[in-house]
């Protein structure tokens, strides 16, 4: 499933619906234009602290997924530590994704 996310962020990526990097991100966020948040799962505390808050506040869902070099390669980047994803269908499709991943690893 984690092969499945990683292609589909490929895919929006192409589409024209990714924002990478800090600014750009925090910035889709504000706007509302962000509809997913996606951080890398070794990013760093305070990172993963300042996403949390930001995304709390503007009521944006946040998910923890691969690595920051995971989430580059998927989009055809260097390491990538957050990405926004600024459309609604991509995103649902992405967190099906996520959801299906946890009940995979809860059953082992």
């Amino acid at each position: 499933m984690k092969n499945k996310f990683l292609s589909q962020l490929g895919l929006a990526m192409r589409a024209g619906k990714l924002v990478t990097g800090d600014e750009g991100v925090m910035k889709a966020i504000r706007s509302g234009e962000a509809k997913l948040v996606i951080i890398a799962e070794d990013a760093s505390a305070n990172t993963l602290k300042k996403f949390q808050d930001k995304c709390q506040f503007y009521n944006v869902k946040l998910i923890s997924m691969g690595s920051k070099e995971e989430l580059g390669n998927s989009i055809g980047k260097e390491m990538r530590v957050i990405l926004g994803v600024l459309d609604g269908g991509f995103a649902q499709m992405l967190l099906k994704c996520q959801v299906n991943t946890a009940e995979v690893k809860s059953i082992d």
